[in-house]
C-alpha cells in the first residue's frame, strides 16, 4: 500500500492518520509542494492520497500556485477509484476539485466542537460505526458548498458541511479528527503567537477542555482513520 501525504503548510502532520496507517504496513510518500516538492503527474504510482490542512484558504492559487494541479490530481485518484482523504484545507481542495464552492471566512471555529452524522453516514463505510454525536478538535474560518454529486455525512450549526464522500472512496472532513491530545498541545505550543491573538483564554482553557472532550475525541479520530485506510 503506497499512500501519497500531501503536506500543505509548516507543524502540520498525519497524527492518527499516521498511526493507522502504520498498523496497515503503509509506505508513505510525503510531498511538500509549498517548499517546492513536484506532484505526481497522476495517481498511477499510488493506491491513495491524504491531503492535509494548513493555513492558508482553498482559492489562494497566486500564492501556491500548485493547487490547480492538486485539484486536477485529486479527479485522477477518483478517476481510478482510488482513496482520497481531505482535511481542513484538504476537504476544501477536495470540494473545489469537484465543483463545490469555497466561502472563504464564512465559518469560524475553534476548539472541541459536536458534530452530528446524516443519516446518510449510517450506511457508509467510514462513518458507519461512529455515535451519531461527538466532540472532534476543530481549526478554520473557512467552509463549502458539496460538490453536486457529493453525499454529506456530517454537520454542526457553525458548518452544515463536516464531512462529505464523492464517490466510493473519496472523502472530505472539515474537522481535524487526526489531531489527537498530543497533537493539540503541540499546535497549542507551536502556534502560540497566532492562537492567542484570536483566542486569548486558550492557554488557561486547554487543559480542562482536553479532559472533557480529548478522550471521545480521540476515539472517533482514531476509529475514522482506521475505517478510511480499510477503504484503500
Amino acid at each position: 500500500m503506497r499512500v501519497l501525504v500531501v503536506q500543505n503548510y509548516d507543524n502540520t502532520g498525519l497524527g492518527q492518520v499516521g498511526a493507522a496507517l502504520a498498523e496497515a504496513g503503509a509506505d508513505l510518500d510525503v510531498r511538500l509542494p509549498y517548499k517546492g516538492d513536484p506532484l505526481p503527474r497522476d495517481a498511477a504510482g499510488h493506491d491513495a492520497m491524504v491531503v492535509l490542512g494548513g493555513g492558508q484558504n482553498a482559492l489562494a492559487d497566486d500564492e501556491y500556485p500548485y493547487f490547480p494541479a492538486l485539484l486536477e490530481l485529486t479527479r485522477d485518484f477518483a478517476g481510478k477509484d482510488r482513496a482520497v482523504l481531505g482535511i481542513c484545507l484538504g476537504s476544501q481542495l477536495v470540494a473545489r476539485a469537484f465543483g463545490g464552492e469555497n466561502r472563504i471566512g464564512a465559518a469560524n471555529e475553534f476548539g472541541w466542537r459536536g458534530v452530528s452524522l446524516t443519516r446518510d453516514a449510517k450506511a457508509d463505510p467510514v462513518l458507519a460505526e461512529l455515535p451519531e454525536e461527538f466532540p472532534i478538535f476543530q481549526w478554520h474560518d473557512d467552509t463549502f458548498e458539496l460538490p453536486q454529486n457529493a453525499v454529506r455525512l456530517a454537520g454542526n450549526d457553525v458548518a452544515e458541511n463536516q464531512a462529505f464522500r464523492v464517490g466510493r472512496a473519496v472523502y472530505g472532513f472539515q474537522f481535524h479528527f487526526e489531531a489527537d491530545r498530543p497533537m493539540v498541545k503541540n499546535w497549542s505550543t507551536s502556534f502560540a503567537p497566532t492562537i492567542a491573538a484570536r483566542h486569548p483564554d486558550w492557554a488557561g482553557k486547554l487543559d480542562g477542555e482536553m479532559a472533557r472532550n480529548g478522550p471521545d475525541a480521540d476515539a472517533a479520530g482514531l476509529a475514522i482513520a482506521r475505517a478510511w485506510v480499510a477503504t484503500i
